[in-house]
């Protein structure tokens, strides 16, 4: 399973990502927008351990993005239950080289639309912490709107901040 992006291709991760994996999220300013479960440092038995938790998903729905065979960033749904089981949520990260370049926003609408046709998801939501603007603006650019705002309700590196919650339903 892979989908094809502008300059990337969205595919499941493999056992010999380790080492790019490691490199792209090593980096202090991806973790920061990311929950504590993505650490900084991310060290290589880090990577393994997402590999070996991910690599025989099926159906897929953790994606690496692979930029010229290296693994430049994550995206994928956290699928929920109960009644929250058609309506997963996202979250995504990519190494600060690639910032800038419009590759997340049109990863986020290729994996939302993937959500849509092929796992019967209803509608995507999206926390966001509050000083978090470029993957709000990532978001919206992908046709995700703010349904809310939570005040005061996470801490990230002993900061309280507020959570941004955006939602794609189904069209």
């Amino acid at each position: 399973m892979e989908i094809k992006g502008t300059g990337f291709t969205l595919r499941p991760i493999r056992e010999s990502d380790a080492a790019s994996l490691q490199k792209h999220a090593d980096n202090i300013k991806v973790s920061a927008g990311l929950l504590d479960i993505f650490p900084y440092p991310y060290t290589i038995d880090d990577a393994k351990s997402f590999i070996n938790l991910t690599v025989n998903e099926d159906p897929v729905v953790h994606f690496v993005i692979d930029i010229d065979g290296e693994v430049a960033g994550g995206i994928g749904f956290t699928i929920r239950d109960d009644i929250y089981r058609k309506t997963p949520l996202i979250g995504c990260w990519l190494g600060e080289q690639y910032w800038g370049r419009g590759i997340m926003p049109e990863a986020v609408a290729l994996v939302s639309k993937y959500g849509f046709e092929q796992l019967g998801i209803i509608a995507i939501m999206a926390f966001v912490f509050g000083d978090n603007q470029k993957s709000m603006r990532v978001l919206e650019k992908a046709g995700y709107i703010c349904q809310g705002i939570l005040k005061n309700t996470v801490i990230k590196n002993n900061i309280l901040l507020d959570e941004h919650v955006y939602v794609l339903n189904k069209a």
